[in-house]
């Protein structure tokens, strides 16, 4: 497996719920978005939206995928997502483990 430490990126999507969440991971990893998503439930978020401070119950996704498959990615997450304007926030992988960031690029590669 190649090189590919910094082509990887982490996308970090807050989901309305559990459900949401699952369905956009199934989706993206079918469509080789993302290599993987993990989620994380119950995660309260506080936040101020249209001048008030909202408190709220979400799912965190945390997606791996490449920086060549990002707008896609961001594409399909927009079109499946209930929020109007959705949390995707992309962040550049500077160090990982070799094999670990081939096998991202590997499983984003379309085929």
């Amino acid at each position: 497996m190649k090189k590919s430490a910094g082509k990887v990126l982490i996308v970090l999507v807050m989901a309305s719920s559990r459900q949401e969440a699952i369905r956009i991971a199934q989706v993206v990893v079918k469509e080789k978005l993302a290599a993987c998503v993990n989620i994380l439930s119950a995660v309260t978020s506080i936040f101020r939206w249209k001048g008030k401070v909202q408190r709220s119950r979400e799912a965190l996704l945390i997606l791996k995928t490449t920086e060549h498959r990002y707008p896609n990615l961001e594409r399909s997450i927009r079109s499946l997502h209930s929020y109007e304007v959705p949390e995707i926030v992309a962040l550049r992988l500077d160090k990982g483990l070799s094999q670990y960031t081939a096998w991202v690029e590997q499983e984003t590669t379309r085929g």
